[in-house]
């Protein structure tokens, strides 16, 4: 990748977590199944129809101005796109460059839909991605949160079935939310609850009543229309306070990133087939971890901190 940035090339660069487009050696656009897209954030932002983002790709595929014809439906303004591009490219960056992500390829002269439009140093994205990495693994180091399916645990479950967030109803009761399959989740706020499941933030709250055992961390980002990391990150979060894990299961994860971050080490290999971050792990990165001793983790960090 650095080899690309310094010949200024411009072509898309595909792993298994998805493909960084670029423009004269930057970075300009990114998309990755694991990531929220762009128009999932237009469509929450400022309420861009699917009709009128179908109606532009069509359009740009006459002459690639993407941009250009959604700034013309007069549905989103050049600051918000710009805006919203910025967040998905680097919501998909760190699913796209996260170590243990196989192989990379560059094809050149590949260009996307949308056009370019500035865009971001390579190294730049590289610094944010190992940030973000090291970010996760502050909160709660467990990186099956990230691709497994959430459930809640403990404080966060329906008394009646624990292992399952949500309970089958004729109607909903006081204190219920709807659900989107059409099945009630239990809110936070319900009277009796444990103090702790009332302390929830309604950002993690929201999250918390989409955790079915079904849903990935992706579908539940997209649901809310979030950044796929920002989801992981309250995910995390919730996991830390011992109100969800990740759903158990047999087999060893496929795609859960070794969650090494190398801050010396470089970009993945980019050119045709050279191995980047090594093979996926074997198996999951660490165990389930029991409810943690929040007052014990605060005293510790408030030593660190003295330090």
């Amino acid at each position: 990748m650095h080899r690309l940035a310094a010949e200024r090339a411009t072509g898309a660069f595909t792993r298994a977590g998805g493909t960084l487009f670029l423009v004269d050696g930057h970075i300009v656009h990114a998309e990755s199944s694991a990531a929220t897209g762009l128009e999932v954030l237009l469509n929450q932002g400022c309420a861009l129809s699917r009709a009128c983002w179908e109606a532009a790709m069509t359009q740009a595929g006459q002459d690639g101005g993407g941009t250009r014809h959604l700034v013309a439906s007069g549905r989103v303004t050049a600051g918000v796109l710009e805006l919203c591009r910025g967040v998905a490219l680097y919501d998909a960056a760190f699913f796209i460059l996260a170590p243990g992500g196989g192989p990379g390829r560059f094809r050149r002269g590949v260009r996307h839909w949308l056009g370019a439009c500035g865009g971001v140093v390579p190294l730049v994205v590289e610094r944010e991605t190992v940030r973000r990495l090291a970010f996760l693994d502050r909160i709660w180091p467990d990186a099956r949160l990230d691709v497994l399916p959430p459930v809640p645990t403990g404080a966060a479950a329906p008394p009646a079935h624990p292992a399952d967030p949500v309970v089958r109803t004729g109607a909903v009761s006081q204190g219920a939310q709807p659900h989107p399959t059409g099945r009630q989740v239990r809110s936070a706020a319900v009277p009796g609850r444990s103090s702790r499941l009332r302390a929830v933030p309604d950002r993690q709250l929201r999250i918390l009543e989409l955790a079915d055992g079904i849903r990935t961390p992706t579908d539940i980002a997209r649901a809310l229309g979030r950044p796929a990391f920002h989801t992981l990150v309250e995910l995390r979060r919730l996991a830390a306070a011992g109100l969800v894990a990740p759903r158990p299961h047999d087999r060893p994860v496929a795609g859960v990133p070794d969650r090494c971050p190398h801050p010396g080490g470089g970009f993945p290999g980019a050119d045709t087939g050279v191995t980047a971050g090594g093979a996926p792990p074997a198996g999951p990165p660490g165990p389930v971890f029991a409810e943690p001793d929040i007052a014990l983790l605060r005293r510790l960090r408030d030593a660190l901190e003295a330090l």
